[in-house]
């Protein structure tokens, strides 16, 4: 980092010398406002010939001030800008912040940054890991120092090295149990930025639970464990999983029974939902859709199937295929159905792929079920798009529903707002 900001220099180009200056060569009102408006002494203003003529100039010349004086400023404004989609409060400041802030490192130059945030002075100490160190001060005299004496406190400072040692062991685990990592880059991230010491574990769950569907077990492990899912060559899942601990060796035996305990039960919870949820039809699910909301000015989500079920043969009369039509008003009566459903409810991201599982299950065609969990796709950029043409005729139509129905009740996308992601339906 450089010590101090470079010198710039700023000019501004004012009014001509013919109205600026008198024939006594005296500095008119016109200058005088000019270099009292750039904050230049009159004095200071100079005559440069453009292609217009002459005019006059205020160059203001800023010296570049000390980084040890820009610093406190800039590290204020970072960590006030730092947002979090839970924040709390902890003393008289009123600062929010994800967690209480007990200390504050921040050095220049091997001396302090002068500079206090929510109450706490920045100083030149640091804490370890908070379980696999002594938890003593630890002082820091720069940034080498600092990777150093953290390593040895039991915390990798680097993102990037957290991130290949994870890799490197879910590998590893990946190929100790006979299967392959489902490959997960958010997880992956997610797990890079919640541990200081990353130390994989696998596990293992009840091999009943492999009845479920497969997108439910990963999303049940994912979501709520964090766990990552691991898949058989013919691409089934095993019934294992990898946790990524903050923890050592010496405590994964302890860790691991309480990973399977916990996620043993989110499973029971999920195969009663599984279980439940298909005692009722989708069909039957149809009428709930009532007492949905879809927006307080647009009515219910049973609202927006029909005026779909009206929409689509619009869409489908030009296609001069029957068994595509039908297929699609069949999809579109039952598309939201699973939303009622207390699998969806518990795992919002199953929507679509559940009602897929439901409508097999209820003995619909498959056409119908597989436009069922297409018409929510694609879910954002890059993602795959439906596969049927069903499908892809469904989610053009609950977007263009979606988009007509907002703009008619007024709630239009902004520059700076979009709350209901209407610029990615269109």
């Amino acid at each position: 980092m450089s010590k101090a900001q470079e010198p710039a220099a700023t000019e501004v180009m004012g009014p001509s010398k013919a109205v600026a200056i008198d024939p006594q060569g005296k500095p008119t009102k016109a200058a005088i406002g000019f270099a009292a408006g750039q904050g230049v002494p009159v004095e200071k203003l100079e005559i440069r010939a453009t292609p217009k003529g002459d005019y006059l100039f205020a160059v203001k010349r800023d010296p570049g001030r000390k980084a040890r004086v820009l610093l406190p400023d800039l590290l204020l404004q970072l960590l006030g800008g730092l947002s979090f989609p839970k924040t709390m409060r902890w003393n008289e400041t009123g600062v929010r912040f994800a967690r209480p802030i007990r200390w504050l490192l921040a050095l220049y130059d091997g001396k302090p940054v002068p500079l206090q945030f929510a109450g706490v002075k920045a100083g030149d100490s640091t804490v370890g890991h908070r379980f696999l160190s002594s938890g003593k001060q630890l002082v820091v005299k720069d940034f080498k120092s600092y990777m150093s004496i953290m390593q040895r406190a039991s915390v990798m400072v680097d993102p990037e090295r957290r991130q290949a040692t994870i890799v490197t062991q879910l590998d590893r685990i990946g190929q100790q149990k006979r299967g392959k990592l489902l490959q997960d880059g958010a997880l992956v991230e997610q797990a890079v930025f919640t541990v200081e010491m990353p130390y994989a574990i696998a596990g293992s769950f009840d091999a009943r639970y492999l009845d479920l569907p497969k997108e439910v077990l990963i999303t049940a492990m994912k979501e709520h464990q964090g766990y990552f899912s691991l898949l058989a060559s013919d691409g089934k899942l095993l019934p294992h999983f990898v946790a990524v601990t903050n923890m050592g060796a010496k405590q994964a035996e302890v860790i691991r029974a309480g990973n399977e305990r916990v996620l043993a039960a989110r499973l029971a919870d999920a195969k009663f939902f599984y279980d439940e949820d298909r005692k009722i039809t989708l069909e039957n699910r149809v009428e709930q859709l009532r007492g949905v909301t879809f927006h307080q000015k647009l009515g219910t989500l049973y609202l927006k199937v029909e005026r779909l079920m009206i929409l689509l043969p619009k869409l489908t009369d030009t296609l001069r295929n029957a068994a595509v039509a039908t297929t699609c008003l069949r999809a579109a009566r039952l598309c939201k159905a699973d939303l009622t459903s207390g699998m969806v409810g518990e795992f919002p991201t199953l929507q679509g792929i559940m009602g897929r599982e439901y409508a097999l299950h209820d003995g619909e065609p498959e056409s119908v079920a597989d436009a069922i969990a297409d018409h929510y796709l694609p879910k954002f950029a890059e993602d795959q798009l439906p596969t049927g043409l069903a499908g892809s005729i469904l989610s053009l139509a609950d977007r263009l529903d979606t988009l007509a129905a907002f703009f008619a009740v007024g709630v239009i996308p902004s520059g700076s707002e979009d709350p209901f992601a209407l610029r990615r339906h269109a």
